[in-house]
């Protein structure tokens, strides 16, 4: 585990992030907030400590779901290699 938290310790609240950008945006179901990353980001970490090919990353959103995808080599287009 690289990385680990929850809402309570965010600076803003999620229901104030809403309020605030749906002051300047129309926010529909289904879009997606980004929030930033909690403590323990590698490149801080001594040594940094990279994602590689072969990782898995996964997040939990409790009542809502798990996602969990592995780290694949880019092609030089941009789109993943196919394993």
């Amino acid at each position: 585990m690289v990385q680990e938290d929850n809402t309570s310790s965010m600076i803003h609240k999620v229901a104030e992030l809403i309020e605030y950008i749906s002051t300047f945006t129309r926010l529909s179901p289904g879009d997606v907030i980004i929030t930033g990353s909690p403590g323990g980001v590698g490149k801080k970490r001594n040594p940094p400590l990279f994602m590689k090919e072969g990782d898995r990353i996964e997040v939990e959103i409790e009542h809502i779901g798990h996602l969990s995808n592995v780290i694949v080599e880019a092609l030089a287009s941009g789109l993943a290699a196919a394993h």
